[in-house]
């Protein structure tokens, strides 16, 4: 893929990542509007993997459907005994304070707020967060936390350490400002947990907070490049916004939302794109398009799966389409370009394929020609002889019977 197509690709992504300090990459920013996000060195094309790419809450992915806070074993009996959470000695919860005992621990789908201290492993202070909210299981958080928050009970101090993989990865964060591979040790005090507010009574400006909230958790996660994690983010955010009101709701806010559902669909497109999951890409596409038949988005991505698929006869109408309603774009030409190439190298490779099938054909029908024209002339020179035969028998009967006169 190249750098254009990438761009491309992640284009809604782009504004909606908290800002970070600039270190010379291109940002990811969601301008709803310009197409230029990340360069392909930035994307980890390795992404985790995901049972059903169109999935959204409930979906259990990478490792946490090995975590249950209603059947896993109360942590040991000495706060100085570490539970290793996933068995694979990655992650690991040790108590330091006791909590309100086992019935008291959060439920997915609970909001909870916890105090965070985050630690290297040199234990030098990342950061400090007093009041931090969260959906518990929805991916807001770092793997970690999201895994161990609803092992700890209501009340506990717990100590936590993690690899990379469970925290910000091979790529590290700009804020907090955490290195590359980096291993954390977390500090967490448990302070509240609340049941999620009923969508169908929240009110409508809420309701587009909460679901570009999670449109944005998602834009981080494609940007560490776990594609299937964003997918579940953006499946959230779109329940959200599909969520029935009993609430009035005016036009406007009614647009707003619209337009937060349109870019989630986009960007799990996009992410679904990632994970070479086509069909699901586009079915996203198609519904991004059922309301805004004219997103260019949406048509550039669909064309891009249709092509995927082998579909180059739509994808290049649908390329087309996107090519009018903004001419000046280049990624849209380089890609059509590419595109009827392509096309017309796979219909010279059929056709040349069908002629190899049915014996070449062409040849075989020149053969014939050549046979019936040399027929032809081998009947001509008879006809001529024959008839030169016969002019000198009349010849020579005329003189006998002059001669005889």
């Amino acid at each position: 893929m190249t750098e254009k197509e990438e761009n491309m690709d992640a284009s809604d992504i782009h504004d909606s990542v908290p800002k970070t300090k600039k270190n010379g990459r291109t940002s990811l920013l969601d301008s709803g509007e310009d197409f230029e996000v990340l360069d392909d060195e930035d994307i980890d094309d390795d992404p985790p993997p995901l049972e059903d790419a169109g999935g959204g809450k409930g979906e259990n992915t990478d490792e946490s459907h090995k975590i249950n806070a209603d059947t896993e074993p109360d942590p040991p009996g000495h706060l100085d005994e570490w539970l290793d959470v996933l068995g694979n000695d990655q992650l690991k919860k040790k108590v330091l304070e006791a909590g309100d005992g086992r019935d008291s621990r959060p439920q997915k789908g609970q909001n909870v707020k916890i105090h965070l201290k985050t630690y290297l492993k040199d234990r030098a202070l990342v950061e400090e967060q007093s009041d931090l909210t969260f959906t518990l299981g929805d991916g807001d958080v770092i793997h970690a936390l999201d895994l161990t928050v609803q092992l700890m009970e209501m009340g506990e101090k717990a100590l936590i350490q993690t690899d990379a993989k469970y925290a910000y990865g091979t790529r590290g964060s700009l804020e907090p400002e955490v290195p590359p591979n980096a291993e954390l040790s977390l500090e967490v005090d448990l302070l509240e947990a609340t049941d999620a507010p009923d969508l169908e009574l929240l009110p409508p400006a809420e309701k587009i907070s909460l679901a570009s909230h999670k449109r944005e958790r998602g834009n981080v996660h494609y940007q560490r490049g776990d594609y299937a994690f964003a997918v579940n983010s953006y499946s959230i955010a779109l329940q959200i916004t599909e969520s029935s009101s009993k609430v009035d709701i005016s036009p406007e806010e009614e647009n707003e939302l619209m337009d937060v559902k349109v870019k989630c669909l986009n960007n799990m497109a996009a992410s679904q794109l990632k994970l070479d999951h086509y069909d699901a890409a586009l079915k996203s596409c198609v519904s991004a398009l059922a309301h805004q038949p004219e997103n260019i988005k949406a048509l550039f991505r669909m064309g891009k799966v249709l092509a995927l698929q082998g579909e180059y006869t739509e994808a290049i109408q649908t390329l087309r389409k996107a090519l009018k309603l903004e001419p000046s774009n280049k990624t849209i030409h380089a890609e059509l370009s590419k595109l009827v190439k392509k096309h017309s190298e796979q219909r010279g490779a059929e056709q040349a394929m069908y002629k190899k099938m049915l014996g070449n054909p062409t040849s075989g029908s020149s053969n014939i020609q050549k046979h019936r024209a040399k027929s032809s002339w081998g009947l001509s020179w008879k006809w001529l002889f024959g008839a030169t035969a016969v002019a000198i028998g009349g010849v020579a009967l005329s003189v006998v019977i002059a001669a005889r006169n």
